[in-house]
């Protein structure tokens, strides 16, 4: 049978240009690899939630409930109710928590260490590309329950959206069928199709060029390699060994986030009920808060260019996170070089790099701190409010700053004193290899 196919198929040339391909051997490569299992678990477990699932706000009328609900809300209920369905629907909710995660620690290893140079500068564009459509279909996720905890998280993203000038409000239309309203009937219908078909395919495509080119380009390989082996591939085989770490650790993923999917159920609809005037207290997931934070603290103001607004809502929820990813697919083309890239630098060899990484981390942490800017009121009835919003503004930008400065000290510091241990000693210490 294998010579049939190898006569027709040429399965030998395969094995030999793809499945005997070297991958090097680092803790921080598999990042990528579990981003790309939480894609996988969120197909899969896509497909059950897509089977039971009903993209309408019909009124239906359902057992503990006296009035009719949605037909979306009353789907969720059902497919709770299902063996393991109320596991599986966490499943889903916690592994798209997990890829945008690991994007985002993949995407840092890759800043830190170099890696986004020459020849891999398409890929790194992809790598963000693939990371915002993560986060995008994400977003479109949010209202399918449509409880009224979900309605009212997606309104934010739309009235961030509808911000935009000139465009926002056709975009906001196109994008959710109309107005956001539980009287809407067409939103959840296309929420539903941009969420489970057109953003997935879109993914699938870029996953796909994404690891075309990384086995074009190959890895760049560890620090260690350049000493071992320089000017050569040093790894195991795609197959089978690197297939059957893989495999393993794809096992391990599904039972980790199946016992946190089974002890930390996502998202109870039953507790927030169907849509209603009443808008409860909303914060959005991680990956939107620092955005969330942002918003908070600006304060209030009315532009008008052209009659378009430039309000704070544009400012804060699309000119930042615009100019943050404009920022980083420059990053490549801000360090040019000759030669190609063969091996990862060590962070401490590039202490403006990575002093900028850990400032912009900071950032985040701060703009996220923001977030609960609400919470911070009520939690101390005695502040007031532009005190707190003082405080906060002065943490989003002297935490940063302070972080890069004391980071750069401490590197230079570090790597001068490894720069004079190999000058008296001719070697560097075991743990700077």
């Amino acid at each position: 049978m294998y010579q049939w196919l190898d006569e027709r198929l040429d399965l030998s040339r395969l094995n030999t240009k793809f499945l005997r391909k070297a991958f090097p051997v680092h803790h921080s490569f598999f990042l990528g690899e579990i981003t790309l299992f939480a894609f996988v678990v969120l197909v899969l477990t896509g497909i059950f939630l897509t089977l039971n699932y009903e993209p309408s706000t019909r009124p239906v009328k359902i057992e503990g409930y006296n009035d009719p609900v949605p037909a979306a809300y009353a789907s969720i209920l059902y497919i709770d109710s299902l063996p393991f369905g109320a596991v599986l629907r966490s499943l889903h909710h916690w592994s798209a928590h997990i890829m945008i995660a690991a994007a985002f620690l993949h995407m840092l290893r890759i800043h830190l260490t170099g890696a986004y140079k020459k020849p891999r500068e398409l890929n790194w564009l992809i790598g963000i590309v693939l990371l915002v459509l993560a986060i995008v279909t994400a977003f479109t996720g949010y209202a399918l329950p449509f409880d009224n905890y979900a309605l009212t998280a997606t309104g934010i993203g739309y009235h961030i959206g509808e911000a935009a000038p000139w465009l926002g409000k056709a975009m906001s239309a196109i994008l959710f069928a109309g107005e956001l309203e539980a009287s809407n009937t067409k939103t959840i219908p296309r929420l539903f199709s941009i969420h489970v078909l057109w953003l997935p395919l879109l993914l699938l495509a870029m996953i796909g060029a994404h690891l075309l080119l990384m086995v074009k380009q190959k890895h760049t390989q560890p620090k260690y390699a350049e000493k071992v082996a320089p000017g050569r591939i040093l790894g195991v085989p795609a197959m089978p060994q690197q297939a059957v770490m893989m495999g393993v650790l794809f096992l391990v993923y599904v039972a980790v986030t199946t016992f946190i999917a089974g002890a930390f159920l996502a998202h109870p609809v039953e507790a927030f009920g169907p849509p209603t005037p009443n808008t409860p207290s909303v914060k959005p997931d991680w990956y939107f808060m620092w955005i969330y934070g942002i918003l908070q603290i600006l304060p209030q103001w009315d532009l008008k260019i052209l009659g378009a607004n430039f309000g704070p809502q544009f400012v804060g929820g699309i000119l930042v996170p615009t100019l943050i990813i404009l920022g980083a697919m420059a990053i490549p083309f801000l360090e040019p070089q000759k030669e190609k890239q063969r091996y990862l630098e060590l962070p401490s060899q590039h202490p403006r790099r990575t002093s900028f990484v850990l400032a912009m981390l900071m950032f985040y942490i701060m703009a996220t701190l923001a977030g609960y800017k609400i919470d911070f009121l009520n939690a101390n009835p005695n502040l007031s409010s532009g005190t707190l919003i003082a405080i906060l503004w002065v943490l989003l930008i002297v935490a940063p700053i302070l972080t890069y400065i004391i980071s750069y000290i401490l590197m230079k510091a570090a790597y001068r004193s490894r720069e004079v241990e190999i000058e008296f000693t001719g070697r560097a210490s075991a743990a700077d290899d």
